[in-house]
């Protein structure tokens, strides 16, 4: 049996969610590797190796993973966390800014996903946990195209999770209700304003903000991912609290009552 650790590569490790996994996994003995856009403008991790990698940029992407597999000789569990935000009514957001988003919430995914499958197949051993969200079953007011990558998301882990079964390489999403992190100070409004939206989007990202604010700290979705990689394959997990309940009522309750219940927690009329 080798006594080499288990090597981890997590996406987005600069704040919140990316760099609290990356601690974590840290403090239970893995061989964390973080990635960065630019490593030498974030605060180091301690005993976490962080790495350039963009993303959004293929040969980035490739260069950052050959470099780890180089290093370790294997890759053994992939996070990917790193995804962006855009608030706005799905009139005022641009095919610009939708792009973008997409480019970095699903398209990030593929990416990084083509480049270290290779290295577990050869393996015939691995997992790959992409972060969703709630709003990848329960989509969101004047957050519809973060809505719609995160519905990607899950879409894309479950037919992937198939197509590598064959090769002992499991899939799994983690999806967190609004957690106490940057994302609401992260995410920049749709540069089309239309007036006739403004009361109602301010208003519901009041209470999506609200949300965040109050919103527990980064912890329970750490221990879901580790979760994922550590314990028996789930295709989806949910934290603890109000992304289980979310998920319990999306599951079994009428679309009539949620939907009613949705607009009221949102402050819509």
């Amino acid at each position: 049996m080798s006594n080499k650790p288990t090597v981890i590569v997590i996406t987005g490790v600069s704040s919140g969610i990316g760099r609290a996994t990356a601690e974590r996994f840290k403090s239970l003995g893995y061989q964390v590797f973080g990635t960065v856009r630019n490593a030498s403008n974030h605060q180091p991790i301690v005993g976490v190796e962080l790495v350039a990698m963009d993303v959004r940029d293929e040969d980035s992407v490739n260069r950052a993973i050959s470099a780890i597999a180089a290093k370790t000789g294997r890759i053994d569990v992939l996070v990917n966390n790193a995804g962006v935000s855009v608030v706005g009514a799905v009139e005022e957001t641009s095919i610009q800014e939708a792009m973008a988003l997409l480019d970095t919430n699903v398209l990030g995914i593929m990416r990084t996903v083509k480049a270290t499958l290779p290295y577990m197949r050869a393996k015939r051993a691995g997992k790959v946990i992409n972060i969703s969200s709630v709003l990848g079953f329960l989509p969101a007011p004047y957050m519809g195209v973060y809505s719609a990558s995160k519905h990607a998301v899950e879409g894309l882990s479950e037919s992937l999770d198939h197509e590598v079964r064959q090769f002992g390489i499991r899939v799994t999403v983690v999806e967190p209700s609004f957690t106490r992190t940057q994302l609401g100070s992260n995410s920049p409004l749709a540069e089309a304003a239309i007036g006739d939206y403004t009361p109602e989007r301010d208003q519901a990202w009041k209470a999506v903000n609200k949300s965040i604010e109050k919103g527990p700290g980064p912890e329970g979705v750490v221990d879901a991912i580790v979760a994922a990689a550590t314990g028996p394959w789930q295709m989806r997990r949910t934290p603890r609290g109000m992304a289980s309940l979310l998920s319990k009522l999306r599951r079994f309750m009428p679309f009539g009552p949620v939907d009613a219940s949705l607009r009221k927690s949102f402050g819509l009329r």
